[in-house]
């Protein structure tokens, strides 16, 4: 199977999996990236179990809307009955690297009001150690050198994505050469810098549920 249809596969196993927990005025998180749109897409097929969606990004909030899904304001919004959205990494436990889309801190907003999130992932994004894949870290753009320097103390080597604003006005800084053997400690040291908005490791609330897309079908993992 190619690397799309592994996301496919996921994104149609999302589907049957969070099925049984929607109701009527169920309002539910989604993600962003090239995983999330194929859940999106497949969303559109069950838009009468639900009552409408928040989004993560623009971007996947403007895809729902192609649908006919109601995209809500997560401030009119007190609890999401469930939040589906891909990674960039996951180890074991769960802990995630998300942010290649820049949509980090959306994201987090988005897996806090949520009851429940389900990662999806092609078996490419499976790890034993998180940091292959450089970390996000969403910037105040006038923060960004400082919290460079700083980056560059706890062993990173960050680069700036050059070009990429964020849907909050932002910058990213890229982190690479990072070998994260704890994640909840450095995503809580990482966040106490100032300027920082957030980054992407979702360790210190990971995903409740892995759906891994492999060769040999989609496994469903919970963390270790």
């Amino acid at each position: 199977m190619t690397q799309d249809q592994l996301k496919q596969a996921v994104a149609r196993a999302a589907i049957e999996y969070i099925k049984p927990k929607l109701f009527s005025d169920s309002i539910i998180g989604v993600g962003t990236g090239s995983t999330a749109n194929f859940f999106i897409d497949y969303l559109g097929e069950i838009k009468s179990l639900f009552s409408g969606a928040v989004a993560s990004s623009d971007a996947s909030a403007e895809r729902l809307k192609k649908l006919g899904i109601d995209v809500l304001d997560c401030n009119s919004v007190s609890e999401l009955v469930v939040y589906v959205d891909g990674a960039d990494e996951s180890n074991p436990y769960l802990h995630l690297i998300k942010g290649g889309g820049a949509a980090l801190t959306r994201e987090k907003i988005v897996r806090a009001v949520s009851k429940e999130f389900v990662c999806i992932a092609d078996e490419s994004k499976w790890v034993d150690v998180l940091g292959k894949f450089p970390l996000p870290v969403e910037v105040i753009p006038m923060a960004r050198s400082y919290v460079a320097r700083e980056l560059v103390k706890l062993g990173g080597a960050p680069v700036y994505r050059d070009g990429v604003v964020t849907d909050n006005g932002n910058v990213i800084l890229d982190v690479f050469n990072l070998q994260i053997v704890d994640p909840v400690a450095l995503e809580n040291r990482i966040n106490q810098i100032t300027g920082v908005v957030t980054n992407g490791l979702f360790a210190a609330k990971p995903a409740d549920v892995l759906l891994l897309g492999t060769k040999d079908g989609v496994k469903t993992l919970l963390p270790r």
